[in-house]
């Protein structure tokens, strides 16, 4: 495909309420007016960003997947967002991948928060992936994976970089100035999906963004929650690309762990 349809719901996430989380984005899916390919829900949507793991972990055959497959089976869409996942007794901050078929791929985060303690309640995942979707590659990354510039490294020339996030308003502007700078050196469209209100006295901005492979903004939201659909351009990827080739002259060299 040309274009690809993405939504972007930035919400207001109910803490560590798995049911009221599932019934809110129920009721903003049921906003969205026209059709998509790819719904994006925050980092730990149906919780928040909590560190009680194991209480709130959920496994493959939990209520969040099941949703999950229902409403991309629902949308003929498909569905991304990260869980708490209990991945046989490891305690994963999972981004599912998830298809309207019931298949699904995901993303365990690489880089952990140490300043929240992230790093105490959950296995760090060290695979990156690449989904292929309707002729795209995608990345999807988590968060804090933001400011790590060598993991979102573009080597697999994908075309679009996604990260889900609970990035708080004391920090909010390293978001969007990171967020443009992926975009612009992998040469690929960047979406960033926050979420929005205040947690433990702790705020949330939203500042959901859509940049291109040129480091445009597109798309900007922020303080509130919202539904957003916005169509990408697989021309414009390739047009930046011809233009400043510089992705031809990547150093090349291996992570390590």
């Amino acid at each position: 495909m040309s274009s690809l349809k993405i939504t972007t719901i930035q919400a207001d996430l109910n803490w560590e309420d798995i049911d009221a989380n599932l019934a809110m984005f129920d009721e903003l899916i049921m906003t969205i007016e026209e059709s998509t390919d790819i719904v994006i829900l925050p980092e730990m949507f149906s919780t928040g960003f909590s560190m009680k793991s194991k209480e709130l972990a959920e496994r493959a055959d939990g209520k969040t997947m099941y949703w999950m497959h229902e409403t991309a089976k629902k949308l003929g869409a498909v569905v991304t967002g990260s869980i708490i996942f209990d991945d046989e007794g490891a305690m994963k901050n999972r981004l599912i991948w998830m298809r309207p078929d019931g298949t699904y791929d995901y993303y365990d985060k690489h880089q952990l928060f140490r300043m929240g303690n992230e790093h105490l309640a959950y296995e760090a995942g060290n695979e990156k992936i690449i989904v292929e979707y309707k002729g795209w590659k995608i990345c999807p990354l988590i968060c804090y994976d933001l400011r790590f510039p060598v993991w979102a490294r573009n080597v697999e020339d994908y075309d679009l970089l996604l990260y889900v996030a609970n990035w708080p308003v004391p920090r909010r502007v390293h978001w969007q100035t990171l967020l443009k700078a992926r975009a612009i050196e992998n040469q690929a469209y960047v979406i960033g999906v926050n979420r929005v209100g205040v947690v433990k006295g702790l705020e949330y901005s939203g500042d959901t963004s859509i940049f291109d492979p040129f480091g445009d903004e597109l798309y900007h939201v922020e303080y509130k929650v919202a539904v957003h659909t916005h169509e990408l351009s697989k021309t414009r990827v390739e047009e930046v690309r011809k233009t400043i080739p510089y992705l031809k002259d990547r150093d090349i060299f291996e992570i390590k762990f």
